[in-house]
């Protein structure tokens, strides 16, 4: 179906999902028909359709984090707090 409607991120996938388990896939063609242009958005097919999807949030995975990862914001850490002790090491320095 992905073909027919424009598909650009996770929440749209799962509204075509949404609509495909509730109207079905020839309910959805015949809206696309309806809608005026090339590929149109999901939000004019469920107008078409008279449906009002739930309200679906994008889901954000954030990777675990690894051991590489954590060195390497470790030695970040410590190359900012070196700068940071020498800058207000000059600092009073100048008073």
């Amino acid at each position: 179906m992905e073909h027919l409607v424009r598909v650009y991120n996770e929440k749209d996938r799962r509204t075509l999902e949404w609509l495909r388990k509730h109207v079905g896939d020839a309910t959805i063609a015949a809206a696309v028909k309806r809608c005026a242009g090339g590929k149109p958005f999901l939000s004019s097919v469920c107008r078409q359709i008279g449906v009002r999807p739930p309200d679906f949030v994008a889901s954000v995975s954030r990777p675990a984090p690894t051991a590489t990862g954590e060195q390497a914001l470790a030695t970040i850490r410590g190359i900012l707090a070196a700068k940071s002790l020498a800058t207000n090491g000059a600092i009073a320095r100048m008073h």
